[in-house]
């Protein structure tokens, strides 16, 4: 896993990059914060949705839920982007779009619109 710090409008984002799945329970994801919280000096996160296990998108399966809570207990935001098109589910598709119309999560297309959801 490699982290890269961007800075844009006086924000500070950590870019998450690897070649294998890096969110895998909330343990991880809380682990991923803090790495950047004391690494990069930020609470904001960018993360390709390919890097977070996919029962995070079954909403039954509480992961996402458990993960969110803990990153707004710390502070943090997150920005996972990617192609949601394939999800089917209008729970998955109602959360997702609750989260965009807040300031702490945001689920985009692209990592530079992730970027610019959390450098605003």
């Amino acid at each position: 896993m490699n982290i890269e710090k961007i800075e844009k409008s006086g924000a500070i984002c950590a870019v998450v990059r690897s070649d294998e799945i890096v969110i895998t329970d909330s343990q991880s994801a809380l682990d991923l914060l803090m790495t950047a919280k004391y690494d990069i000096r930020t609470e904001n996160i960018v993360i390709d949705k390919k890097l977070i296990k996919e029962d995070f998108f079954i909403l039954s399966s509480g992961l996402a839920g458990e993960i969110l809570q803990k990153y707004i207990n710390y502070g943090g935001r997150i920005a996972i982007y990617g192609d949601y098109s394939r999800y089917t589910s209008k729970p998955l598709h109602d959360f997702i779009y609750e989260s965009n119309k807040g300031h702490d999560v945001f689920f985009i297309a692209t990592e530079d619109e992730a970027v610019e959801c959390l450098c605003r």
